[in-house]
């Protein structure tokens, strides 16, 4: 087999996948250095940073760059032996990304993956229904039972620190936590991802414990990507009564405390333009509506970002 000295890999990776990977890896065996050049057009569907992102990491054996240009080859400074471009029109992913899942590598995976959130007040049943909601998913078998659940970070943070009470900089902290989990869970999971609550909910738990904003927690809410929320409704619920006691202290206190929760949620997700479900009824309606929602989610292809 004939080896080159330098050699150029030149596409659109719009969405890198399988047979982009393959070409990759076969022109790199054939050359001493290879360079790959991700074009970029100003209608792509997706980032062109993103892109060179991506393949920077799955293939660090080559040097990866990005060019706007109508000159690809001008923005190759070294002197090229070959050049190497799929043999045909890449697949339409973006239209199905499910039916392409398992043709995707990990970060691909974790920014077409559709992130849904399910938050509410206290004891409104968040944790059971975003659980149901993932198993629903797993039970559909093929990439679907890949599904994950990401649950909540707060409790194993406040762990970590023994219970003690809460300042104004372990909000971005949890948030953090929270997003790192997130992402961890959509590089290996399947085309939908349930969070029990995310950065946006602990705004609001700062807002309320503290009585202030916090903008760093803010930042990172604004950052995180996610396309579904689902709102539990207070009403309906009732509030559990504590362990070892025959009656709720302040039972009265605590509904005020969730239906002001549940009303600043609302307020804050319809403020921010976050799309938005809430769900009512006993948990089979609950659920039920939960995966109406998902489903119309999933029947639309990723937006352009």
């Amino acid at each position: 087999m004939k080896r080159y000295g330098h050699g150029l890999v030149l596409g659109a990776f719009c969405p890198p996948h399988a047979a982009h990977h393959r070409l990759v890896r076969t022109a790199h065996e054939r050359c001493e250095r290879l360079t790959v050049l991700v074009r970029g057009c100003p209608d792509d569907p997706l980032p062109l940073a993103e892109r060179v992102a991506w393949m920077r990491e799955i293939h660090p054996e080559a040097l990866v760059a990005g060019t706007t240009g109508d000159d690809p080859l001008g923005a190759v400074r070294e002197p090229v032996d070959a050049v190497f471009t799929p043999e045909r029109p890449a697949e339409d992913v973006l239209a199905d990304p499910a039916a392409h899942w398992d043709l995707l590598e990990a970060p691909v995976r974790a920014a077409l993956t559709r992130r849904v959130v399910v938050l509410g007040a206290g004891h409104t049943g968040t944790t059971t229904l975003a659980r149901a909601l993932a198993a629903h998913y797993r039970a559909r078998g093929g990439v679907w039972a890949r599904t994950r659940y990401v649950p909540e970070y707060a409790p194993e943070y406040r762990a970590a620190r023994d219970g003690a009470p809460l300042r104004s900089g372990d909000f971005p902290l949890i948030a953090l936590g929270q997003a790192e989990r997130e992402e961890e869970a959509a590089r290996d999971g399947s085309p939908v991802l349930v969070c029990d609550t995310d950065a946006f909910t602990v705004t609001i738990r700062h807002e309320r414990q503290l009585g202030t904003r916090s903008a760093d927690t803010g930042e990172i809410a604004a950052r995180a990507r996610h396309h579904l929320w689902l709102l539990t409704d207070h009403r309906g619920v009732e509030s559990p009564v504590p362990e070892g006691r025959e009656e709720a202290a302040d039972p009265e206190g605590d509904e005020r405390l969730r239906s002001w929760t549940t009303a600043r949620l609302l307020t804050q997700l319809t403020r921010t333009g976050r799309p938005t479900a809430v769900l009512t009824g006993p948990h089979e309606e609950r659920l039920a509506a939960a995966v109406a929602a998902v489903d119309a989610l999933l029947a639309t292809p990723p937006e352009r970002r």
